[in-house]
């Protein structure tokens, strides 16, 4: 199934759309059923309301995080630095409208900086061109990481769109090197999928979280419907979904090797 496809399809399963979708269902259903309409319309609110709760929305990211740990001082050991590609600016007006590293991706090559700094591991970025842009995700995180950290990279991996891709095809790169372990470097919520990923593919890994889902502190506006709650809740779902279907992926590969 493509990119394309796949988010497609991704995009119905996860809030707001599905809810959307609920509530227009419920609206559609009021005149000749009035009673089961009105049920469905006020759980479909409640989710809403409760998935756009920073509250809710964060505690579900910390649940995925519970597994993830941040690295000892010092770190356990291993071959490689690998550091998972998590978005990109697109068309940056102040860069002469290049494509450059997202934010997300820009906290994880700050920590596989640290992280080299400490261990002086060679790196892999890996990370292809999943929305058809002209240079690939991995090929920006080394530019980045080469001329605005100062920090070397070995390996670019650039024809993977999604997770599952990002860790078969940095094992065929990585393998050819002998390199069997890895520090797996992404989001701490990202991490449970990522890391199953790798070591599916072949790989012994040391999870390197980063970037945990952090509150100053709990008050009334932590309880109150915000955008940013929204988008906690959709990242919950889409990772949740994603651990579902790579398992059966994994299974598909595993069957049909």
């Amino acid at each position: 199934m493509s990119w394309f496809f796949t988010n497609l399809i991704t995009v119905f399963l996860l809030p707001p759309l599905s809810l959307l979708v609920l509530l227009a269902v419920g609206i559609a259903l009021l005149p000749r059923h009035p009673k089961q309409a009105r049920r469905l319309l006020m759980g479909a609110l409640a989710v809403l309301w409760l998935c756009a709760t920073p509250y809710v929305s964060e505690g579900a990211l910390q649940w995925l995080e519970a597994r993830a740990t941040p690295l000892s001082d010092p770190p356990p050991d291993a071959q490689a630095i690998v550091i998972l590609g998590g978005g990109s600016y697109f068309h940056a007006p102040e860069y002469a409208n290049q494509d450059i590293a997202g934010t997300g991706t820009l906290l994880r090559l700050r920590y596989g900086a640290k992280l080299y700094r400490e261990t002086h591991r060679p790196i892999l970025v890996t990370g292809g061109k999943p929305l058809g842009n002209s240079v690939s995700e991995s090929h920006q995180m080394r530019d980045i990481l080469e001329q605005d950290f100062r920090v070397p990279v070995s390996w670019t991996e650039d024809s993977s769109d999604n997770t599952f891709e990002n860790a078969r095809y940095t094992f065929d790169i990585l393998q050819k090197a002998g390199i069997s372990k890895i520090y797996l470097i992404t989001q701490a919520w990202h991490l449970p999928r990522a890391a199953e990923a790798f070591r599916r593919a072949g790989f012994q890994v040391v999870e390197a979280p980063t970037v945990f889902t952090t509150r100053y502190q709990i008050d009334m506006l932590a309880f109150l419907p915000t955008a940013a709650g929204l988008g906690c809740s959709s990242l919950f779902v889409h990772e949740a979904i994603g651990i579902i279907w790579y398992q059966i992926k994994s299974f598909i590969v595993e069957t049909q090797s």
